[in-house]
């Protein structure tokens, strides 16, 4: 008989009784105020009301609060208990397959009944609505992970869920649809009145919205880019510090994950913006690359312009990117908070072509067992490029980053990758 290993802990977990009670709100953080979002009719700054027709009171009210906490309702918790708090993993077999002096860390918000992180502000927007007497939600989904998100929050709360899925994406990934509907959602291919069209965020967007103020019954829900929905994403970067701290660890020196709108990325980095030793780190698509290669200015959200327009970094709204398999991760503009925080310096951004995404997505697959999503992979992709960084310079570099969904649902683009066939864009 073999002798015993030593059992070195990998999985680092909080009690039920962790589960942060209020969220982390940046706002008071920022070096200088958000620039405020203009009405798309008259380019003044839009208040309450404007927004009152698309969004719950409450969200109204968090999405332009300047208070440091907001306490998280005790409806929501009991809802969020169902997976949170999520685990913390050290992904010692990466180390050992890169050879690095780094130590790698993981959020696992995959282990979510949606499967990614985007339940966290699914279930509260859903509650919200729910108690201001709304009965309907209407949203757009990319990869299809919110529109799961939200089918499965509008369940816990006995409402209707309208979900206009990018053409690409729905063609792409036929069990998202199955998964909405099986919590009672209905799913679409959007541009609704374009056939022919690949689809984006912004044209899915605008579908979402014309729904929703057409209807007295209906509000509007987005996964996405909006401060209320970064600040209900920050539970994962405060039980990340919790759990950190019981691995041993000081501080993460450097916060990764991916970047489409921002909603991850800001979940898992904002509760750090306030240690100037931690490094911030967006990881995005070459062949959608907002941060990297976008202008800083205002810009709508959608693409027919129903929206207020929001000073961020932006490909233009008109943008259509090519159909990457990281479907959540195709939208031409990004959050205003992500966006002031790059453009300030605080935040860097680096983008991936999607073999590189995929190749380090197998890496992870086969040597950590999970099979990412592959808007998860562009984090992946950055971890490997930061080991061999800190190897090369000889430094114990404390890595976390997000690992914001699986890609069970994903196997179509595994099969392209591994059969040579995926095409590498642009």
């Amino acid at each position: 008989m073999a002798a015993p290993t030593e059992i070195t802990d990998t999985r680092f977990s909080l009690p039920q009784s962790a589960l942060p009670t209020a969220w982390f709100n940046v706002a008071p953080h920022l070096a200088s105020p958000l620039d405020p979002p203009l009405h798309p009719g008259t380019r003044e700054p839009v208040g309450p009301d404007d927004l009152a027709p698309l969004f719950a009171q409450e969200l109204i009210g968090q999405e332009m609060s300047a208070d440091p906490w907001i306490d998280i309702p005790g409806e929501v918790l009991d809802v969020l208990r169902l997976w949170r708090p999520t685990p913390l993993v050290r992904a010692r077999r990466l180390e050992a397959a890169l050879g690095t002096t780094a130590r790698i860390y993981f959020k696992d918000e995959s282990v979510s009944p949606a499967g990614s992180h985007k339940p966290n502000s699914a279930v509260p927007q859903a509650f919200y609505n729910a108690k201001e007497g709304m009965t309907r939600l209407s949203t757009e989904t990319g990869a299809g992970q919110w529109g799961t998100a939200l089918a499965f929050a509008c369940a816990q709360y006995d409402l209707e869920c309208a979900v206009y899925m990018v053409r690409k994406s729905f063609e792409q990934k036929p069990y998202r649809k199955v998964i909405m509907e099986t919590w009672g959602g209905t799913v679409v291919p959007s541009p609704i009145d374009d056939p022919g069209h690949p689809g984006s965020l912004g044209a899915a967007i605008s579908d979402a919205v014309r729904d929703a103020v057409g209807r007295d019954d209906t509000h509007y829900a987005l996964g996405s880019v909006l401060n209320h929905v970064l600040l209900h994403q920050t539970v994962i970067g405060l039980e990340a510090q919790q759990q950190l701290a019981t691995a041993g660890e000081t501080r993460p020196d450097v916060v990764i994950a991916p970047c489409g709108g921002g909603s991850n990325l800001g979940g898992v980095a904002l509760p750090f913006l306030p240690d100037p030793s931690v490094r911030l780190l967006a990881a995005e698509p070459a062949s959608c690359p907002t941060l990297t290669q976008g202008r800083y200015e205002y810009d709508f959200g959608d693409t027919a312009g129903f929206t207020p327009l929001m000073n961020m970094y932006t490909l233009g709204h008109d943008f259509v990117p090519p159909g990457i398999h990281a479907g959540g991760l195709r939208y031409h503009g990004d959050s205003p908070i992500i966006s002031k925080l790059v453009h300030e310096g605080r935040m860097e951004a680096v983008a991936h072509r999607q073999r590189a995404v995929f190749e380090a997505n197998v890496l992870f697959a086969r040597v950590e067992g999970k099979v990412p999503a592959p808007e998860a992979g562009h984090a992946i992709a950055s971890v490997i490029q930061e080991a061999n960084d800190a190897t090369a310079k000889g430094e114990d570099r404390v890595i976390l980053f997000n690992y914001c969904g699986h890609g069970l649902l994903d196997l179509a683009a595994y099969q392209e990758y591994l059969a040579g066939d995926l095409v590498d864009e642009p």
